[in-house]
C-alpha cells in the first residue's frame, strides 16, 4: 500500500462557526475541513499551514494537536495517516484563488449543527463538539 500523509485544520471564529472547504472530486463532491497531502520535504504542520492558504486565502498558526488517525483505502490502495490540527487565522482574505488543483469549489463558516449535517463522518470521526478535546490516536480501519 501507498503511504499518504494529511494535514487538516480545524479552524473556529469568535462565535464558535467552523472553516469548510467544499471538494471536488470527479463528478462528487463534499465538505471537509482545509488541507491535504503532505508534500516532500515538508512538515505535518507546514502542510496545513500551506494547504489552509491554498484552499482558503487565510494565513494561519497552528495552536494544537486535535488527533492522529490512519485508514486504509483498499480500492485506491492507500495507507492514510491523518493528522488534525487546531489552527487559528493569523491574517488574509477568504477566497480560493491559490488553490493550484482547483479543487476547491467554495469556502464557508457554519455552526456546529450545519457541520454536522454537512461532514456527519468527519465531524465524528473527529470526536468535536462545543469544547476542545483532548488529542487522540484512532486507528479507523479498512474502506
Amino acid at each position: 500500500m501507498k503511504r499518504v500523509d494529511v494535514a487538516l485544520v480545524w479552524i473556529t471564529d469568535d462565535a464558535g462557526n467552523i472553516l469548510i472547504v467544499k471538494n471536488v472530486k470527479a463528478n462528487t463532491s463534499y465538505w471537509d475541513l482545509p488541507g491535504g497531502a503532505v508534500e516532500e520535504g515538508e512538515t505535518l504542520e507546514q502542510a496545513a499551514i500551506r494547504e489552509t492558504r491554498e484552499e482558503t486565502g487565510f494565513n494561519v498558526v497552528i495552536t494544537g494537536l486535535s488527533s492522529l488517525r490512519e485508514k486504509f483505502f483498499a480500492k485506491a490502495g492507500a495507507h492514510a495517516l491523518i493528522v488534525t490540527f487546531f489552527a487559528k487565522i493569523t491574517d488574509g482574505e477568504m477566497n480560493i484563488y491559490g488553490d493550484p488543483d482547483h479543487d476547491i469549489a467554495g469556502i464557508r463558516w457554519v455552526d456546529m449543527n450545519h457541520a454536522r449535517r454537512l461532514m456527519p463522518v468527519l465531524f465524528d470521526e473527529l470526536r468535536l463538539g462545543v469544547d476542545k478535546p483532548a488529542a487522540f490516536y484512532a486507528f479507523e480501519g479498512t474502506r
